[in-house]
């Protein structure tokens, strides 16, 4: 589906470390000076799903295919970025062609790792980071503004589109982002166009040092409180610490690294859960001996519309899908047995995909 998450932050903060740690195709340069990340790296991240390798357990197939979201390593933002500094034009314009964002803050204490912003403060970095892409959705919303108005004497519509403008300006200048915006979805047409930063939906991981990764600390108790009213998550990691467990080959010795730092399983699984989720994204699955494999597909899609994301010709020419639900399947142990169990659904073009459902799709081009 070609979704994309990019991850933002201050310089130093641990972003391209972080990139490191999740991206299977890309390996970023992290080092200790600014602008390190100029052009931005992307990589496609596999998305951990215990459901895949149970099916896989089943129905012992040629290959599993996980599902993928592809992650954007954005150079870091800088104060004035909104008015060029930095580079800033070029890297705000990086976080708009995402879907969203995570937000990576810096909540340890190293004198050796530089940071230009003074004394460790996680919610002031936050601050600056979203005052500038609110800096940058205001210049947006007034210049729509300027060519709305003229228009909006005579057309009601165009009346309507600025009604909903004005209302986004008088929020942003408030220091305050669009997502907190209560807009309905025909208001929120008005501003489509303008793909505005502070739409996009924010995951924040708290960077924090080794001795806080299982229970946080000052800086990262800090930002959870700053963000309790946004209804976002914060995710408490050692981004080092994710990306030695990444670069392991052996599952072994990777297993014995993080029982050293008593981890059931490293906490990047949980990042990309979350980003998952975050985008409001459900997994189906496709189970047959030549692969098993997961499909992403947006909540609320029927079934032409997943059956899109294998070949579009799948949507054009849909009859019918046969579907089991996960559990199903796991609790018959195959495809023919839930079958004969009467678990084999036959659904039609209405039926609104399940997390979880086990497809089969028939067509006709």
């Amino acid at each position: 589906m070609g979704l994309k998450a990019g991850i933002v932050g201050l310089p130093n903060v641990g972003k391209s470390t972080l990139f490191n740690a999740v991206s299977t195709s890309a390996k970023a340069q992290a080092s200790n000076y600014r602008f390190c990340t100029i052009d931005p790296n992307v990589g496609l991240v596999d998305v951990p799903d215990h459901r895949l390798a149970k099916l896989a357990e089943l129905v012992i197939p040629d290959r599993i295919v996980p599902t993928q979201i592809e992650i954007v390593d954005i150079a870091g933002l800088v104060r004035g970025a909104s008015k060029g500094e930095g580079l800033g034009n070029k890297f705000l314009g990086n976080i708009r062609e995402v879907d969203a964002i995570i937000h990576v803050i810096r909540c340890f204490e190293d004198e050796n790792v530089l940071r230009e912003e003074g004394a460790i403060n996680p919610v002031s970095d936050k601050e600056i980071i979203d005052t500038e892409l609110q800096l940058k959705d205001l210049e947006s919303v007034e210049k729509k503004i300027s060519r709305t108005e003229k228009m909006a004497r005579t057309d009601p519509k165009m009346k309507a589109e600025l009604d909903v403008l004005l209302r986004c300006k008088a929020h942003l200048e408030q220091g305050k982002s669009i997502r907190g915006l209560d807009l309905a979805k025909e208001e929120r047409a008005a501003i489509a166009d303008l793909f505005l930063l502070t739409e996009k939906p924010v995951l924040y991981v708290a960077n924090v040092d080794e001795a806080s990764m299982h229970t946080g600390n000052k800086y990262s108790e800090a930002l959870k409180a700053s963000v309790a009213n946004e209804n976002a998550q914060v995710i408490v990691m050692n981004n080092s610490i994710e990306a030695q467990i990444a670069e392991m080959e052996d599952p072994g010795d990777r297993a014995l690294f993080m029982e050293e730092y008593k981890m059931t399983e490293p906490a990047l699984n949980r990042l990309i859960r979350s980003t998952y989720k975050l985008l409001n994204l459900y997994t189906y699955f496709t189970a047959g001996v030549q692969e098993v494999r997961a499909w992403t597909i947006h909540e609320g899609w029927k079934a032409p519309q997943a059956a899109s994301v294998i070949h579009t010709d799948f949507e054009k020419g849909f009859i019918k899908a046969e579907v089991i639900g996960y559990d199903d399947y796991i609790q018959y142990g195959s495809e023919s047995a839930a079958r004969d169990a009467g678990k084999l659904r036959i659904e039609g073009k209405e039926y609104i995909v399940k997390d979880g459902d086990v497809m089969h799709f028939r067509f006709n081009v």
